[in-house]
């Protein structure tokens, strides 16, 4: 089939080369000008580096070069997935610089697309299938704060962090960088150096890990690990984590809080007035950073100054020049308010009755798996299983996308997808109190969405496989045979009847299997 890709980062380009390998002509739009989503020259913002080390932030075919730096910087990751793309020779049927407007049903499970490209002509085609793989943090969420129209005036800007591109534009000027994470924290560090005065303005303080606990022990064999993942509650528990969640729970809860009493005393946080409030054990549910190296530093020597529980309440200018009026009164100088502030997840080149097939009451995408859309034929999703081993995810759900599209998934009825998925939507808002992008990412819950996804498929990796990575860190090449096996699988297995490569449950046709599993766990 001819299949389009809406997305270029790593979800788009692991989509585009399973399916490219499964026999399918793919072509990829990206409206920025180089591949790698978020990792995009266009983009990527100063101090930007990996949460997830090298190893583990990988495809399974294709790791990192050796002479990465454990977490690489925005530039490198974005020559990674260059590097993929060619490799795999995806880069003929990329189309960067061109912007998807428009995506609309044109029956029998095929969409049409229209498009604008960089020179601003336009053009329109018709695709058998579509995979939307835009990416999580696509919509920048910038508050419009009151006052702007002054503050602009005067000669301040307003941006969000995807927007500042260069640490220069900050030099010399007085910088509010607002937000916590991990993206807040990278800028201000990058930005500190040039600036005139750097100030955070953080509406919560959120716990930060160090990339080595104790100085010594990498957080990866910690958090990054099925243990590490099984400490907390899932919505089916299996083997150990009964164990974690019944007789084990004060050790559980003893490993979880550990980690914020290390991180308390690693980066002297009572000293620094820097102490989150509550206990990493809670908090971890709804975000957790890794600690950009040189933050806690700068507070320390006074380059970078958090005022916690915080908002800005305003903006405006006195004598002239740019200020921002805090909730407390505080105003502060600000020529360049940078917004760290998260993302809108949204898909805006779909119709809006589409949307709202998408979606539930309260926003949140419907989709079986993280993957299916259960009322729209020939729509799929990748990418909206972010996850803290994104390439993984996003690798393993085109391998079900795959295997889909050949007719080769047993899926329950349509009825009992969408309970699954309501099911699953409650559990997250329950989990994670309600952080989940919308039903979009799957932290802290990685490695039980990828078993699901292959368990689907009867194509998980060996037990004793499994088994190692409950010590020792997610290896991402332990599932480089996934994409072969399926292949291999595939070669001998024919299309279903219905539609064209498989059929889509609202079709109204039957998949064929190519293995049982438990159809909505």
């Amino acid at each position: 089939m001819r299949i389009a890709v809406i997305g270029a980062g790593v979800a788009g380009l692991a989509t585009a080369k399973v399916l490219t390998q499964a026999g399918h002509d793919v072509v990829v739009h990206d409206r920025t000008p180089d591949v790698g989503g978020v990792w995009s020259r266009s983009r990527r913002y100063p101090g930007v580096t990996t949460q997830s080390p090298k190893d583990q932030y990988a495809l399974s075919d294709h790791p990192m070069p050796a002479g990465f730096p454990e977490w690489p910087d925005g530039e490198q990751v974005q020559a990674y997935f260059a590097g993929y793309a060619t490799a795999f020779g995806l880069d003929e049927r990329l189309r960067l610089g061109t912007e998807v407007t428009a995506a609309r049903p044109a029956g029998d499970g095929r969409w049409r697309l229209e498009t604008t490209d960089a020179t601003g002509e336009r053009a329109g085609q018709t695709y058998d299938r579509l995979v939307v793989a835009n990416g999580v943090f696509c919509e920048p969420a910038v508050p419009d704060y009151p006052g702007r129209a002054q503050f602009t005036a005067a000669g301040g800007r307003l941006c969000a962090g995807s927007e500042l591109t260069d640490a220069a534009q900050a030099r010399g000027r007085h910088v509010l960088v607002v937000g916590y994470g991990k993206s807040a924290c990278d800028v201000t560090v990058a930005v500190s150096g040039v600036a005139a005065s750097t100030d955070v303005i953080a509406r919560q303080l959120l716990w930060k890990v160090p990339r080595k606990i104790a100085g010594v022990v990498n957080f990866k064999n910690l958090l990054l690990t099925r243990l590490g993942e099984s400490l907390f509650r899932y919505a089916r528990l299996r083997g150990v984590e009964k164990f974690l969640h019944g007789p084990g729970n004060g050790l559980r809860r003893a490993l979880l809080n550990s980690v914020g009493s290390v991180s308390v005393r690693q980066f002297g946080l009572k000293s620094l007035g820097l102490v989150p409030r509550g206990r990493l054990e809670h908090i971890i549910t709804t975000a957790l950073g890794l600690a950009t190296e040189g933050f806690f530093e700068g507070v320390a020597d006074g380059s970078i100054t958090v005022r916690r529980d915080r908002t800005i309440a305003r903006l405006s200018a006195r004598d002239g020049r740019p200020c921002a009026e805090l909730d407390d009164g505080t105003v502060l100088p600000a020529d360049l308010v940078v917004c760290a502030t998260g993302f809108r997840q949204g898909v805006p080149f779909l119709d809006e009755d589409v949307q709202r097939q998408l979606t539930d009451v309260d926003g949140n995408f419907t989709l079986y798996r993280q993957v299916l859309p259960v009322d729209v034929p020939g729509l799929y999703f990748n990418g909206y299983n972010s996850s803290l081993l994104s390439p993984l995810s996003a690798e393993m759900a085109a391998v079900w996308i795959a295997a889909h599209l050949a007719g080769a998934i047993a899926l329950p009825p349509p009825g009992a997808m969408r309970q699954a998925v309501a099911a699953h939507l409650a559990f997250m808002d329950d989990a994670t109190r309600r952080h989940h992008g919308r039903g979009t990412k799957v932290i802290p819950f990685s490695m039980h969405n990828i078993d699901e996804l292959l368990d689907d498929l009867g194509l998980n990796i060996p037990a004793r496989v499994r088994a190692l990575h409950w010590l020792k860190p997610i290896d991402p090449a332990a599932y480089r045979g996934v994409t072969p096996a399926l292949l291999a699988r595939l070669a001998g297995t024919a299309p279903a009847a219905g539609a064209p490569g498989g059929s889509h449950p609202a079709d109204g046709g039957t998949a064929r299997p190519i293995a049982t599993a438990d159809p909505v766990g």
